[in-house]
């Protein structure tokens, strides 16, 4: 059963599209590899202040990526661009519950912004 769509997020968005799927936070490079031994396809990331280094190994497969910080000139912005994801640069997010293996959407605005919206009832 899926609830309406609640706002857990806003950031600046790299690209006018939109994504959805499981979330996965990111904290530690064993969290990468964990993530490239299950299967990153379709995946949404999020990540504090992870550089494509950290990300390289999945990048190609996610569906979308959340960052804390950063903003659109950031290096991890310019590579998903590059890739055709779409990223939040510099997310605020408006919660503090656990996200990880959550469902959730990234929507563009008809701003600079975009919005980080959970999807399940969890």
């Amino acid at each position: 059963m899926v609830s309406a769509l609640r706002r857990i997020g806003r950031g600046l968005i790299t690209l006018k599209l939109s994504a959805e799927g499981e979330l996965r936070v990111i904290k530690t490079i064993q969290d990468v590899i964990s993530l490239w031994k299950e299967g990153a396809d379709g995946k949404i990331v999020m990540v504090e202040d992870a550089g494509i280094t950290t990300l390289g190994p999945v990048l190609p497969k996610l569906a979308g990526v959340v960052c804390t910080a950063g903003a659109l000139g950031s290096h991890l912005a310019i590579v998903t661009r590059e890739f055709s994801i779409p990223a939040l640069m510099g997310t605020k997010m408006e919660t503090s519950e656990n996200l990880n293996q959550r469902r959730v959407t990234i929507q563009p605005t008809d701003g600079p912004d975009g919005l980080l919206l959970l999807t399940d009832t969890n």
